[in-house]
């Protein structure tokens, strides 16, 4: 059978293109992107993890003004309580750079990540928001009753086959098999025994999925232009997940430095990393992975390390230093293009699909 970009996955949710807008949390100004990539004719996700609830509705209404189209919100389904233990060590390694960024050391009682998960759920209910992705882990039974109700359609992320199996069983209606080449945090649910997470590459991992699942499967991890797209149909995705491609664009809310960071990096310029969060995650190596992969200490557990970094990361995106900033990529970065619009990315992609499938 030819392979067909035309997916039922694409029929389901009503999009003309198998292109999904990874939601990159913590991307400053989402709403233009997620819009973008939406009217271009893919799927635009916001990434509403790190987001407070008013952020989140307010950001939903945006994106509502902007584009009729459908779009997609994601939540880590397990964000996690703060956790204390080895406090004082971090803060030791991390005197040096808060020494050079001239900020404060923190105190435990300053640093209180929030529980909103409840709420945040409450408002992409309220919203009506047409589908929720996780990260993390799954909705619960009854947060996926409640989305079932009003008829949201939901997609978990997996990083192996028995987290997608899982992924159908709690009733799912798409998949994201997220490769070991996917920039930021990876989803696995349970990193106690894996502290780097599961990293089988795309190609290994969409098929073994496909394989086993009944549910549309989408290829995340390394994947840039219409090459990636038509292989990954070929191993029986039904659609892609970029996140990186999308960072250098006209509407992505990145950092200038941090553009710029991606379009100077190479297949080779990323790492994984617990250094920034506490979970695995890639990124291109900077000072600030260097200066914790020699200290050869453990991070405070996630959310709390990912908190306690947080004014660390800031100070150093206000000072234009992107040695101290996280700068999450793939290991695609190579095919990156500077300045082009969502939309034209989104065509781009296509013409190259329609060429390849139909020489």
């Amino acid at each position: 059978m030819p392979i067909q970009w035309n997916t039922d996955f694409c029929k389901q949710i009503q999009i003309r293109y198998p292109i999904i807008l990874a939601p990159m949390a913590g991307i400053a100004n989402m709403p233009p992107l997620v819009a973008a990539v939406s009217n271009a004719g893919g799927l635009g996700t916001l990434g509403g993890a790190y987001m407070s609830p008013e952020q989140i509705r307010q950001a939903i209404q945006e994106i509502k003004r902007l584009t009729d189209a459908p779009f997609a919100v994601n939540l880590f389904a397990h964000m996690g309580s703060d956790r204390y233990e080895g406090w004082e060590e971090v803060l030791q390694q991390l005197q040096p750079v808060q020494q050079a960024l001239d900020i404060a050391a923190p105190s435990p009682d300053q640093i209180r990540t929030p529980d909103d998960l409840e709420a945040q759920f409450a408002v992409l209910l309220e919203e009506k928001v047409p589908i929720i992705s996780t990260t993390f882990g799954l909705l619960s039974s009854s947060h996926m009753e409640q989305a079932r109700s009003l008829g949201i359609k939901v997609i978990g992320t997996a990083t192996t086959v028995e987290e997608a199996i899982q992924a159908e069983q709690s009733g799912c209606d798409a998949v994201v098999a997220q490769g070991s080449e996917a920039g930021g945090h990876r989803g696995t649910f349970d990193t106690s025994n894996r502290p780097l997470g599961s990293n089988v590459g795309t190609m290994a991992l969409v098929p073994q999925i496909v394989d086993q699942v009944s549910i549309p499967v989408l290829a995340a991890g390394g994947i840039m232009d219409g090459r990636g797209l038509v292989a990954s149909l070929a191993l029986g995705a039904q659609g892609v997940q970029l996140g990186t491609r999308f960072l250098t664009s006209v509407e992505s809310g990145a950092h200038s430095v941090y553009k710029q960071a991606l379009l100077s990096s190479t297949e080779d310029s990323t790492v994984m990393t617990t250094a920034f969060s506490g979970r695995p995650a890639r990124g291109i190596q900077n000072e600030f992975i260097r200066h914790w992969n020699a200290t050869g200490i453990q991070p405070l557990a996630f959310p709390t390390q990912n908190t306690l970094t947080r004014e660390l990361r800031n100070a150093a995106a206000r000072q234009n230093n992107a040695e101290y900033m996280a700068l999450w990529a793939g290991q695609g970065t190579r095919l990156l293009t500077d300045g082009q619009s969502a939309a034209d990315i989104v065509q781009e992609i296509m013409t190259q699909v329609e060429a390849l499938l139909h020489d």
